[in-house]
């Protein structure tokens, strides 16, 4: 007998097809059986023709069942040895999509955003703009390297604001870091085996070589950025580093550092990936000139993304490549199309042309140098002596450091998350070894100046609570 679930997402004649397959494939039907016909099964279930029709035209199409003029349908004979398995089917149970993300009071990851800070209309005006001007484009495939008009706006902008020096040739444009540092990894690989990351460092380039096969090189970070003698004693030929801002440390690479760099990389043919993570929020001073503008002939590639400023949700990034690379890109991409929709990089190319791009970047530093002090007077206020923050100045989240809790720092993230916070564990940025001390990672983007205050006040008792009862004082 068959049972149609009429509020049921899966729809009626699929469900009619699964439960006949799985008949067949346990041999609950044998073989040569006959089906009752489409009438009287439509009868039985109270449902339409079609949609027995539709169930019973799939399974003669996959070979199920067969048909015989004038008398209907049977079970094909089939090998139960080699056939495939049915899936147990649980009573009452069907496939539903997972359920929303767990939504939390206060959220310190360090990858939110302000909730209102998309430019929703503007947007709206640049697409609608780009969608009335490029009609004709969007029957025709983009360029594989991405719009040249978004390569021209981003170089403008780079060589304006990062003192990245680089023609629109050798930029190329992608659907997210994640992207960019897989095609990095594809055109390196054949003559570089090891790449160095930074350690604490960010786990998204850690995760991508390694599914390239590379060999990770975990290369301690200091307050001058990557221990550049610790680099030069490995045999590491590509160096992964965030040096305008480190992440997660968010310490600044001196230039002297940097020149020692480059020379490292161009003494033997090696590379360096800037990924210049989270450069245009810089709260005191100039944001720092890229690494790329101090040798725009060398061996670096540039790495930089619209994710933090605008949107993660756009998927747009993009690569600045050394001409020697921009050869062999064109050779190894040259079958493929853009992983970013057309309409999508001429609407930024458009929000950039009209200088929403520009002041987008001067609204949001203003926004969140706010909350980025409200965060360092709610820490100040709540722990007082008892933490020490580093990293500040800069970016979406500052790095607090816990010498005197009591607490592992799985606790404070099981405790914080029983009282609705949200924290990304600091350990996770750790290839190898663990900091002194508990460390966490505040990121403040996601939450207003109110929550921010009231968040850290109850992640203080959290942390400190053993620690202030033992210290009534």
């Amino acid at each position: 007998m068959f049972i149609l679930q009429k509020d049921d997402s899966v729809p009626l004649y699929k469900q009619l097809y699964n439960q006949i397959r799985e008949s067949i494939l346990s041999g609950k039907l044998p073989a040569d059986s006959r089906l009752p016909s489409v009438r009287d099964m439509a009868i039985e279930l109270s449902s339409s023709r079609n949609t027995v029709d539709g169930a019973y035209q799939d399974l003669f199409a996959e070979g199920y069942i067969y048909s015989k003029p004038r008398s209907g349908f049977f079970v094909s004979a089939l090998d139960q040895d080699s056939s495939p398995q049915a899936m147990p089917v649980k009573p009452g149970k069907y496939d539903y999509p997972p359920g929303p993300p767990s939504v939390f009071t206060y959220d310190f990851h360090p990858a939110r955003l302000d909730p209102d800070s998309f430019p929703t209309e503007l947007w709206r005006k640049c697409f609608v703009e780009s969608l009335r001007r490029n009609g004709q484009q969007l029957v025709q495939y983009g360029d594989p390297q991405g719009d040249w008009g978004l390569r021209c706006s981003v170089q403008n902008y780079l060589e304006r604001s990062r003192g990245v020096h680089c023609d629109p040739e050798q930029v190329v444009i992608c659907s997210g870091l994640q992207q960019s540092l897989d095609i990095v990894s594809h055109m390196l690989k054949e003559e570089h085996s090891v790449v160095a990351i930074e350690n604490p460092g960010y786990h998204l380039p850690r995760s991508v070589f390694q599914k390239h096969s590379y060999t990770i090189l975990p290369v301690p970070v200091g307050e001058g950025g990557i221990d550049l003698n610790y680099l030069k004693a490995g045999r590491s030929t590509i160096v992964y580093v965030t040096p305008s801002h480190q992440l997660p440390l968010g310490c600044v690479m001196p230039v002297a550092n940097r020149l020692a760099l480059i020379e490292w990389a161009e003494s033997d043919g090696r590379f360096i990936i800037e990924d210049d993570y989270d450069s245009e929020l810089r709260y005191h001073g100039k944001p720092i000139p890229s690494l790329q503008g101090l040798r725009p002939n060398g061996n670096i590639i540039y790495a930089g993304t619209f994710s933090k400023i605008l949107s993660p949700a756009l998927r747009l990034s993009y690569l600045v490549l050394p001409y020697p690379l921009v050869a062999k890109y064109r050779h190894l991409y040259r079958d493929y199309f853009s992983t970013v929709p057309l309409l999508e990089q001429r609407t930024m190319a458009t929000f950039m042309e009209q200088g929403h791009w520009e002041r987008h970047i001067r609204r949001m530093r203003i926004i969140y140098k706010k909350k980025h002090d409200t965060l360092l007077r709610a820490v100040e206020h709540n722990f007082g002596t008892h933490a020490t923050v580093v990293g500040q100045g800069a970016g979406l989240h500052v790095v607090l450091i816990l010498p005197e809790t009591s607490h592992s720092e799985a606790e404070i993230l099981d405790r914080a998350r029983q009282k609705g916070i949200q924290l990304f564990p600091f350990s996770a940025f750790h290839v190898t070894g663990q900091p002194e001390a508990v460390t966490l990672l505040l990121g403040f983007g996601g939450m207003n100046d109110e929550d921010i205050e009231r968040g850290i006040a109850l992640l203080a008792r959290i942390c400190l609570n053993k620690l202030l009862s033992a210290n009534p004082e």
